[in-house]
């Protein structure tokens, strides 16, 4: 898989793209991330790339000429072009999981008041929100997208049976876990953790994983 972010801040997630399992991913050729500052297709002296929005109002929009070339330029055939606006289609595990199986994503992290109608409208195949609040920008809404997709890649994570595990894989939270010490604090493990009955185990962790959604997210078993 390819990703390209387009941003006015590509260097806020250098860093994000060189650690941990982004990193591997690359390095094993799993995925292939390019960061791009969308000044680059700005035709103007500054490389100004907004401008103020008609009809009044505060902030600035992103204009759409550069944003047009920009996105011409990196599209494919097998293209899919995502905006990160707090507007969107929320974000779920299913989203991450569709969006693992295609080739080629195109990221657009909107800033100020956001990206011009037109380009909406006529460039973007999906938009996608984190979470119901504002960012300065989409770039780090972006990252998040990218870690969560990358999850999903066949071969990315070491032990892929670690997925079914995660909160939201079927619906339910994930189940409290313990390492060692045996007994922290005066706190212990639970019996059926060390009984090595594999069977007893899963069966409790499925009721922990009930008891979780019901208690912290009872929307997810009512949906």
């Amino acid at each position: 898989m390819t990703i390209d972010l387009l941003s006015l801040f590509p260097e806020m997630i250098d860093g994000f793209m060189q650690t941990s399992i982004i990193a591997r991913a690359q390095k094993n050729q799993f995925l292939h991330c390019r960061t791009h500052d969308l000044r680059q297709w700005s035709t103007d002296k500054h490389r100004k790339v907004d401008d103020r929005p008609f009809g009044g109002g505060a902030g600035m929009v992103i204009q759409p000429e550069p944003l047009a070339r920009a996105i011409k330029n990196l599209k494919t055939e097998q293209s899919s072009t995502i905006y990160l606006c707090p507007d969107g289609t929320p974000f779920t595990t299913a989203i991450a999981q569709r969006f693992a199986q295609q080739s080629h994503l195109i990221l657009v992290s909107g800033h100020y008041e956001g990206i011009d109608q037109r380009i909406r409208d006529r460039y973007v195949d999906w938009e996608i929100s984190i979470g119901d609040y504002v960012l300065t920008n989409g770039t780090l809404a972006a990252a998040v997208v990218i870690d969560a997709i990358c999850r999903h890649i066949p071969g990315v994570l070491g032990n892929a049976a670690s997925l079914k595990q995660d909160s939201f894989s079927d619906g339910l939270l994930s189940p409290p876990q313990y390492t060692q010490p045996r007994i922290f604090e005066g706190m212990e493990v639970p019996d059926v953790l060390l009984s090595g009955n594999h069977a007893a185990i899963d069966q409790w962790r499925q009721r922990q994983r009930l008891e979780r959604t019901r208690q912290k997210r009872p929307d997810l078993l009512n949906g």
